[in-house]
């Protein structure tokens, strides 16, 4: 009798089992859950499956991203380069890409990226000013000749350029969004959630991994 009663009990569990599966699976769609950008945008590496994050330290959305993509990023294979991208859309968001990419060139993004994120989220600074974020960053241990050079150079100047035109190619409307190859913008509304976009970038990092493996074997 026990046994016939389990035997009837996992028949009944295994489609329950299988639609919690799916839930956890779901079938993202082209369109409804993620948009194809076309023209594709070259990428840095061909080699690489490239991911770029773009984002603004003035948003509150990307603030409480940042540390759900930092997580995620450790997850990475070796196979995947991972980039931020300031959105650039007016003057002050272009000053806060220059912050960014100085901080880059001077070697302290990786400490100062948070720092930036919470004085404009956390603080009410609003950085609207280059002796602004000159202040910061020489709160923060870097020399202000340091910061003058980096901050006014070509090589900064040119990198706001670029992540401009990338922005504006990939057809970003809003921040954070996300891009995967070039080729899939992310973004939080057609995702539904923060934790969805990096569902979906794992999503299409796989999709584009098998089509370089199906393209190296023909």
């Amino acid at each position: 009798m026990f046994k016939r009663f389990f035997a009837l009990a996992l028949m009944l569990l295994t489609p329950l089992a299988a639609v919690a599966q799916d839930a956890d699976t779901p079938d993202w769609e082209e369109g409804t859950h993620y948009d194809l950008i076309v023209p594709a945008l070259r990428t840095a590496d061909p080699d690489k499956i490239e991911v770029v994050e773009f984002f603004w330290y003035g948003c509150g959305h990307c603030y409480t991203f940042d540390p759900l993509i930092s997580r995620w990023k450790e997850t990475l294979a070796d196979d995947v380069d991972f980039k931020g991208s300031p959105a650039v859309w007016n003057k002050p968001m272009e000053l806060h890409a220059a912050m960014f990419y100085t901080a880059d060139v001077l070697g302290v993004l990786d400490s100062l990226h948070t720092v930036m994120f919470q004085a404009m989220n956390v603080d009410g600074k609003r950085l609207g000013s280059e002796a602004e974020i000159r202040q910061l960053f020489t709160a923060n241990g870097v020399s202000g000749e340091d910061f003058d050079k980096a901050f006014s150079s070509f090589g900064v100047s040119s990198q706001v350029r670029q992540a401009n035109s990338r922005a504006r190619a990939a057809k970003i409307t809003g921040t954070p969004e996300m891009m995967v190859n070039g080729k899939y913008r992310i973004s939080i509304r057609k995702a539904g959630s923060q934790a969805n976009m990096l569902k979906l970038a794992d999503f299409l990092i796989e999709k584009e991994r098998a089509a370089a493996q199906t393209a190296a074997a023909s």
